[in-house]
């Protein structure tokens, strides 16, 4: 964020703290504040609505590109303490304002962190907390736009989510055509093709990883080869068939989870083809000492080898030693 952002972001949450304290009720939006941010970088004037909520009147919009079910107190912690700390959000989340009848009032667009950080410590000795929200009025896709702007650098959300997200979007908002999202989202398409191969791996090569979390870029990129090709595709999921179970009973308590390069090693190593070993061979001499016929099977076949220079004695007693040997019904 430029310095010009922070400052204004600085000013309206002084401003905003003079008028309305965290613990104050906020529903019905009788406190909140407007004010206009000039956005020199398109000449235009655009009005901010923010306001403190009660977390409980927000939803994750349905399109969020964050898997909310994955957090916790855990990987959320440093936004939790950040949060205690300062004694407020410091930047706002970005919701839109739901219609009557809906069960809640807001629809959270990007903040999905922050959403359950104030959540966690209204519900852990910290009643006063408030959610501070910016209400936009936003389309589906520009919505999409502005939380993979906003998420895109964070190492907090996953490739895979990230790829799910872009999957979805692809079809909904630009009809799948990967080249009219490439250029919406100033991105490559060679870049957002590879986060496209990674949402349509298969589900049970996803459920081969202990959490969709592990789940790399990379790693779809090494596996689609494999997977495409008919003589290493199969033995490839079935090993992930393999892995997934192992998985499923580490959820249980039943062993430990295996670690994302352990998965991706197993994978690749099912792809390998075995080292083809020499056919077994049998030599019948026609003399002491001599070259012989060698025999090769194949499958069904066998291969007889011999040098052009033996002789037709030394051929027939090999071959009467050939004959000799298989068995009677096929004599």
């Amino acid at each position: 964020m430029s310095k010009r952002h922070d400052a204004i972001f600085e000013d309206v949450l002084k401003d905003l703290n003079k008028d309305a304290a965290p613990g104050e009720d906020d529903r019905g939006g009788t406190r909140f504040l407007r004010r206009s941010n000039a956005l020199a970088e398109v000449g235009e004037r655009e009005e901010k609505v923010l306001r403190w909520v009660d977390p409980a009147l927000c939803v994750m919009w349905e399109r969020h590109n964050r898997a909310y079910e994955l957090l916790n107190e855990d990987n959320c912690r440093d936004l939790i303490d950040s949060i205690r700390s300062q004694g407020q959000q410091e930047f706002p989340a970005i919701v839109r304002k739901l219609g009557r009848g809906q069960a809640a009032e807001y629809e959270v667009i990007c903040g999905a962190r922050r959403h359950f950080a104030v959540s966690w410590l209204r519900a852990n000795n910290y009643p006063q907390f408030r959610y501070l929200v910016e209400v936009r009025e936003l389309s589906d896709e520009e919505a999409f736009r502005l939380a993979d702007v906003e998420n895109r650098d964070r190492e907090d959300i996953s490739d895979f989510e990230r790829a799910k997200d872009y999957a979805g979007a692809l079809e909904q908002y630009y009809g799948g055509r990967q080249k009219a999202m490439a250029e919406r989202l100033e991105v490559s398409e060679g870049w957002l093709s590879r986060y496209l191969t990674l949402a349509r791996l298969p589900d049970i090569i996803v459920s081969a990883y202990a959490s969709i979390r592990d789940i790399k870029e990379l790693h779809a990129r090494t596996l689609k080869p494999l997977l495409a090709d008919p003589k290493s595709g199969p033995a490839v999921l079935e090993a992930a068939q393999d892995v997934a179970a192992r998985q499923a009973a580490a959820r249980e308590g039943k062993g430990t989870p295996i670690e994302a390069s352990k998965v991706l090693s197993i994978l690749k190593s099912a792809a390998s083809s075995p080292k083809r070993t020499r056919p077994p061979e049998q030599v019948f001499r026609g003399a002491e000492g001599g070259t012989g016929v060698t025999l090769r099977k194949r499958g069904s076949k066998v291969i007889l080898e011999f040098s052009e220079k033996l002789s037709d004695e030394e051929l027939r007693v090999a071959f009467d030693a050939f004959l000799a040997g298989r068995p009677k019904g096929k004599r």
